[in-house]
């Protein structure tokens, strides 16, 4: 599984990491390892999945995470986190 996980504020790409885990956990669990990856990378608190967020990442794979996930205040406008290769 690969995912890639950015930071945008203004509609500019200020970061961006890809994140791959090959191993035989479930999907779910390569998910939550990959954004605390991403997260602890990026020097972030990880955010919180409101319902919104698990309804998006279901139907697209991708999700996009906002202040409102966040418990520490952010200096960007959204974290996106997108499924870019699953596992056969």
């Amino acid at each position: 599984m690969r995912i890639w996980v950015k930071l945008f504020d203004d509609a500019h790409l200020l970061r961006d990491t890809t994140i791959e885990d090959n191993s035989d956990d479930t999907r779910t669990a390569k998910v939550l390892r990959a954004l605390e990856s991403a997260c602890r990378e990026f020097d972030l608190g990880v955010p919180i999945w409101l319902r919104q967020n698990v309804t998006d990442f279901q139907r697209h794979a991708k999700v996009r995470f906002n202040a409102d996930s966040f418990i520490e205040p952010i200096d960007f406008d959204y974290l996106e986190f997108q499924v870019i290769e699953e596992d056969l």
